[in-house]
């Protein structure tokens, strides 16, 4: 009997992720194209970032009170309402392209309310395979959550490249659309187990503003966890901007062609090392993959922006996205280890607001920084181009490739200055009281 409990809840587990993997390469799709679509009809670095800003800012500003309904409701529930409003935004958007009507805040409107179904899936999903699978290959699921997350960064840039060119933009969202339907089916056909009570989840009880407010609480009297989540905050702001500045840096002197392939190829190095992860679990103690793997990191993010060449570029990002699963499924496991299943909605949600707090700022900043900061420093006859300018270049794109390179410096500290700090160096050897 306990075997085949065991077997029915891998079977559950794997059929959920099959179905969000699907659903988000048909995302990954969707964000390329789009972001293609704004850049080459405005031209603008800001427009191009501030549909970064509109994906992630309204979740994380609701995501507190997202976590506390996601512990109050049925969790498959949950995930099945949010895959079926993100699919009928798509179809929206696509709705518009059809009619010649589509805008920019279309755009930037369709991606918040997408955002807020992330804030509602992301704590539910990631609560759910805590049920799933055992606590020993907790680092091996993760693994294959970030798989899906590298196949989107593997296949989408290529495959939007051409398909914007054959079936144009509406094509693309009509495939997002249906990725959707197909997460749904997937949902449709399992059952979740329910978590079981534990003290905490007793203690967390109360108005849904209280409620709200546990997991801050939680969070904040384990100086371990709240280290990490500072930890992610910091490096995150540095790949937040970098994210949204590869793609103009690239264009300043290769084609978008190019860039697909760059993007397509980098996002392999995340999808190797998700098989990786999969398959070996993660370093013991975790939070030494954490930490291992974030100064890695940091070390290509510099790499990116030190040349103007495509394959310098394209081996940095690879390893830069290569550790993205070691540090997530790291991540991911301590947390899904130290924290109640039944209040893990609550807690999560909170750790997703505090970790991509960061996010909105650097997408917000970007922009600015490229156009007004570090650009005009490295034209020629700018105030690094004799200097700074020798070494690296002068030209359109190497001010963004030397902001490159500060945030790479930057994100090597965070790193650094993180395993100094011992509660989190500790952080799987204390015994947090649940």
């Amino acid at each position: 009997m306990g075997k085949s409990i065991i077997i029915n809840k891998l079977q559950v587990f794997i059929i959920t992720w099959f179905g969000q993997l699907i659903s988000l390469i048909g995302s990954g799709l969707t964000g390329f194209a789009l972001g293609l679509w704004v850049y080459q009809k405005t031209g603008s670095i800001t427009q191009f970032a501030l549909i970064s800003l509109f994906t992630t800012l309204p979740g994380i500003v609701l995501s507190p009170l997202t976590g506390a309904l996601v512990d109050r409701w049925e969790r498959r529930a949950t995930m099945l309402l949010c895959n079926t409003v993100a699919g009928l935004t798509t179809l929206v958007l696509v709705l518009l392209l059809l009619i010649n009507q589509l805008q920019v805040w279309h755009i930037d409107t369709g991606m918040s309310v997408i955002s807020v179904c992330t804030a509602f899936q992301f704590p539910a999903y990631s609560a759910t395979i805590t049920l799933l699978i055992a606590k020993k290959h907790l680092g091996r699921a993760s693994g294959m959550t970030n798989i899906g997350e590298a196949s989107a960064r593997l296949f989408a840039p290529a495959l939007a490249g051409i398909m914007v060119m054959t079936i144009g933009v509406k094509g693309v969202l009509l495939i997002d659309f249906v990725s959707y339907l197909f997460a749904v089916l997937s949902l449709l056909i399992v059952q979740f187990p329910k978590p079981e009570k534990t003290t905490a989840g007793s203690q967390a009880k109360g108005s849904l503003l209280k409620e709200a407010v546990y997991g801050w609480t939680y969070i904040i009297k384990r100086p371990g966890l709240l280290g990490l989540l500072l930890f992610f905050a910091g490096s995150n702001f540095g790949l937040g901007i970098a994210s949204v500045l590869i793609t103009p840096m690239l264009l300043a002197f290769t084609s978008p062609a190019i860039l697909g392939n760059v993007m397509s190829i980098a996002g392999s190095g995340m999808l190797a090392g998700g098989i990786v992860m999969s398959v070996w679990g993660g370093p013991k103690p975790r939070v030494y993959g954490v930490f291992g793997f974030g100064l890695l990191q940091a070390i290509c993010l510099l790499l990116v922006g030190l040349h103007p060449s495509v394959p310098l570029i394209t081996v940095a990002a690879f390893g830069v996205f290569f550790c993205v699963p070691f540090m997530d499924g790291c991540n991911q496991a301590i947390w899904q280890t130290k924290v109640p299943p039944d209040v893990q909605g609550r807690v999560f949600a909170v750790r997703l607001m505090i970790a991509w707090s960061s996010f909105p700022l650097a997408y917000l900043l970007a922009g600015p920084l490229a156009d007004y900061v570090f650009e005009p420093l490295l034209v020629n006859g700018g105030l690094l181009a004799s200097s700074v300018g020798q070494i690296i270049g002068v030209g359109a794109g190497r001010g963004i490739g030397l902001l490159f390179m500060v945030l790479g410096t930057l994100n090597f500290g965070v790193a650094i200055f993180s395993y100094l700090y011992q509660p989190l160096r500790m952080i799987e050897k204390e015994n947090i009281p649940l």
